[in-house]
């Protein structure tokens, strides 16, 4: 909805701030710590009633590694603060006790920097660190529009089951997932092109307790599918961009008539279990994100890069290591809107790597941090003041020998 000038100055202003987070999912979580921390007054909207997003909501339970695969970590800051806060309370699965407790570099190959967590516990713990933070929480709010002008957004509308109203801020940072508010204040944006698959995870109470049912395993881009790898066992052979509300719709209900022909197999079999949890969320990995001046591949690991804001590893392979540029946090058209996680800009081959939750951390915690410079000088960040921070932070820019 476009709405005039007469329309947006009869809204109420619900909130005020230097930083507006757009998104409680891991990335807007890390944008919102680093932010807070930093001296800015940040306040994070999320549509759901619950922070976390495809990681705790959707049921992905897989903090995938902080580490090359070699032996070495590359991803630090807040990507491993959030790694020891999510199994705080003590790990579904893979405890990472080589990483912890001084293992040897030959026990840190064999088993990855990586962990299986509770997400309903995770969910609950991120809000906690938010609060103590000092991070305004407003759930269940929904941007319908942005207003804009050429020192970038003024005001977004949001949208909430009871009320409509702006929210002002100095700067954001659209970690929505879906690049909701760089489409909504006329940033350059790009969807998926693969599309997503089905997926349908859920968790059965066995006798061993609960356990995750993964129905739908994550897609391999399309360009690194071959004979010997053509990709996981699909539910079905349709795709889904994510981005329309009537295929989202049907997506969901497909997901569920999957899980319950599954739970009533396992049922017939066993009527002692039952499933107590399923996701809240569609389990779409890839929508939309902004196309800024450097679009990042997958194609160059190693690479020195001079404009570091942290470090990726390959989930899917050791070896790998990325240094991320700054400037896959910024579009093209809005200077003081930062993309983060799933928002950022990257080829659809290097996406599949920065989609997940330690890309989505180390992404988050530069976007704030330079979100929140952004809005004390009035102006971008100089990228040697921003790295400078980062560094103080414990987050590690590049590989070294």
């Amino acid at each position: 909805m476009i709405f005039t000038a007469a329309q947006l100055s009869a809204l109420p202003v619900l909130d005020t701030c230097d930083v507006l987070i757009a998104g409680g999912g891991v990335a807007g979580v890390a944008a919102a710590l680093s932010a807070a921390r930093a001296g800015a007054k940040v306040t994070l909207i999320e549509r759901e009633y619950a922070l976390g997003g495809l990681a705790t909501l959707g049921l992905i339970t897989y903090y995938l590694p902080l580490c090359d695969g070699m032996g070495r970590q590359v991803s630090f800051g807040l990507a491993e603060e959030l790694l020891r806060l999510s199994i705080s309370q003590g790990a579904e699965g893979e405890y990472p006790q080589e990483w912890f407790e001084n293992g040897d570099l030959e026990s840190r190959v064999k088993h990855r920097y990586r962990t299986r967590f509770n997400p309903q516990l995770f969910a609950l713990l991120c809000e906690q660190e938010l609060l103590r933070a000092g991070v305004r929480l407003i759930y269940g709010c929904e941007i319908t529009d942005a207003q804009t002008d050429a020192d970038g957004v003024r005001q977004i509308v949001v949208q909430s089951r009871l009320e409509r109203g702006v929210i002002r801020a100095k700067t954001y940072v659209d970690a929505t997932g879906d690049a909701i508010l760089a489409a909504a204040a006329g940033e350059t944006t790009r969807s998926f092109e693969q599309g997503n698959i089905l997926a349908a995870w859920y968790y059965m109470q066995e006798a061993a307790g609960a356990r995750l049912r993964v129905l739908g395993a994550a897609d391999i881009p399309d360009r690194h599918k071959n004979q010997q790898n053509s990709g996981p066992k699909l539910l079905t052979a349709q795709r889904f961009t994510g981005l329309d509300t009537l295929e989202l719709s049907d997506m969901t209900m497909q997901s569920h008539d999957a899980m319950l022909r599954e739970v009533l197999a396992c049922r017939a079999a066993d009527p002692a279990v039952w499933p107590v949890t399923m996701a809240t969320i569609p389990q779409v990995r890839m929508t939309r994100c902004v196309q800024g001046r450097v679009v990042l591949d997958d194609t160059a690991p190693h690479c020195h890069e001079p404009r570091s804001i942290g470090m990726i590893s390959n989930w899917r392979k050791p070896g790998p290591v990325y240094e991320l540029p700054f400037d896959i946090l910024q579009g093209t058209r809005v200077p003081n809107l930062y993309a983060a996680g799933r928002c950022v800009s990257v080829t659809d081959a290097m996406w599949d790597l920065t989609r997940v939750i330690p890309a989505c951390a180390v992404t988050g915690e530069a976007a704030g941090l330079a979100a929140a410079m952004h809005a004390r000088d009035g102006a971008a960040p100089d990228i040697a003041a921003l790295q400078k921070s980062l560094v103080q932070a414990g987050v590690v820019l590049h590989k070294t020998p």
